[in-house]
């Protein structure tokens, strides 16, 4: 990891914003955490991916891009998952995306294969 020069970094950022914005950016200082017009507190690393961006050179940031694609994509297409299973002498009925607490806790019994029952008002 290399050392970032604090007044190096961000006279490359000002002269980036200022041929991207036509203005100077108002950038606030605070304990190493920088805020750029007012937005969200970010690093001097974040900055200076920031002036790549603005400069137009950013092959870091489009060799991201299809991680996170590829991520979202996993996301967006859960895999479909039996919503009854049977198991001894009861049925497990599961909704949505994962358990509930009881689900789980039927599910556990029956994995033990011994005669254990749920206490008395568990529905």
């Amino acid at each position: 990891m290399s050392k970032l020069d604090k007044d190096q970094v961000l006279s490359d950022f000002t002269a980036a914003y200022v041929a991207k914005n036509g203005k100077e950016p108002s950038v606030e200082v605070k304990s190493g955490w920088y805020s750029i017009d007012g937005g969200k507190n970010v690093r001097l690393a974040a900055i200076e991916e920031m002036t790549q961006e603005l400069s137009g050179s950013a092959p870091a940031a489009k060799a991201a891009e299809p991680a996170k694609a590829k991520k979202s994509a996993k996301k967006a297409a859960p895999a479909s998952k039996v919503t009854e299973a049977k198991s001894a002498g009861f049925k497990v009925v599961k909704k949505g995306d994962g358990y509930n607490p009881a689900n789980f806790w039927l599910d556990y019994l029956a994995s033990l294969n011994s005669d254990s029952r749920t206490p008395q008002g568990f529905y």
